[in-house]
């Protein structure tokens, strides 16, 4: 079974900016990717896979010197990633892919192998970065499986390891009504359950949004690309992480409350997409996150 653990990294001055170097590389060879393929597909009507993808990588690499700073499976993980988007596309129907752009703060790379935990030392060995120091809250036992390296809009740098744990999935057990519980989702309370039960709406976006609203009018009032508006911004990213860690933190007990109380959950089908289309709701609706609630329980 595959279980992901996610843990913050306390990185030094030298270690932020060769994060900074794979962030930039692998952004780089996801959009020249994403181009060669919609090139190839437009002038020969046939798509290149990601195979395809990385043998052009080395003359990439001649081409433009300061991806051979970054790791080379990094690289290649990103046209993996491009693969991956344009089957979801044809899937799932769920959006053509789209350019990552560098002024999303929020951007991540793959490190696929080579990679080392220590728990002990409290540190990760990754390619071509050396040693970093971990803020390890758990740890785990099982094989190694591909990490994620991430930046938050704050500016937070994490690592999250996929783990083979050797354990096969639970069999489905059977389940009669005296085991099931019934969630309807709401906005005045966030869920109602069948046995009768309220679990309030803790509407943290609301309680934020006065802060909010100052800030925002700070930001837009600022010279564009000047620091000062750097630094407004940072303080409202803060803000916005603050209240999606809560948000989280409950979802996450609460979920793990239903699921171990409960042999069965029945939920109803809602289309939140045409329901945020409300003005007078949309606000309420995204706070309450309904659909980050279902995946939770899932």
């Amino acid at each position: 079974m595959l279980k992901a653990y996610k843990y913050r990294l306390k990185s030094t001055k030298i270690q932020k900016t060769l994060i900074e170097k794979h962030i930039g590389g692998c952004r780089f060879v996801y959009n020249w990717a994403l181009e060669q393929k919609i090139k190839t597909s437009e002038q020969t009507g046939k798509s290149i896979n990601h195979m395809g993808l990385d043998k052009l990588l080395p003359a990439l690499k001649t081409e433009k010197p300061f991806l051979k700073e970054t790791n080379s499976q990094s690289l290649q993980g990103m046209t993996k990633h491009v693969d991956a988007a344009f089957v979801r596309f044809f899937r799932e129907k769920n959006g053509f892919p789209r350019f990552k752009p560098k002024k999303n703060p929020i951007q991540s790379f793959p490190v696929p192998q080579h990679y080392s935990v220590d728990f002990k030392k409290g540190i990760v060995k990754l390619p071509k970065m050396g040693e970093i120091e971990v803020l390890f809250h758990r740890t785990f036992e099982g094989t190694l499986r591909t990490a994620t390296v991430s930046r938050s809009c704050t500016g937070k740098y994490y690592i999250s390891i996929l783990v083979e744990d050797g354990k096969e999935l639970p069999t489905k057990q059977k389940y009669s009504e005296s085991t099931t519980v019934g969630i309807d989702v709401g906005i005045k309370d966030f869920a109602v359950l069948s046995t009768g039960e309220k679990i309030e709406n803790p509407k943290y976006l609301k309680n934020s949004l006065k802060r909010l609203k100052c800030l925002q009018k700070r930001v837009s009032r600022k010279v564009k690309d000047s620091k000062r508006r750097e630094k407004t911004r940072q303080l409202l990213s803060k803000i916005h992480e603050k209240i999606s860690n809560q948000r989280n933190n409950f979802q996450h007990k609460l979920s793990s409350k239903l699921i171990r109380e409960n042999q069965a959950i029945t939920l109803e089908t809602l289309n939140v997409k045409g329901m945020v289309k409300n003005n007078h709701l949309a606000q309420v609706i995204s706070d309450s996150a309904w659909h980050s609630f279902v995946t939770k329980l899932e």
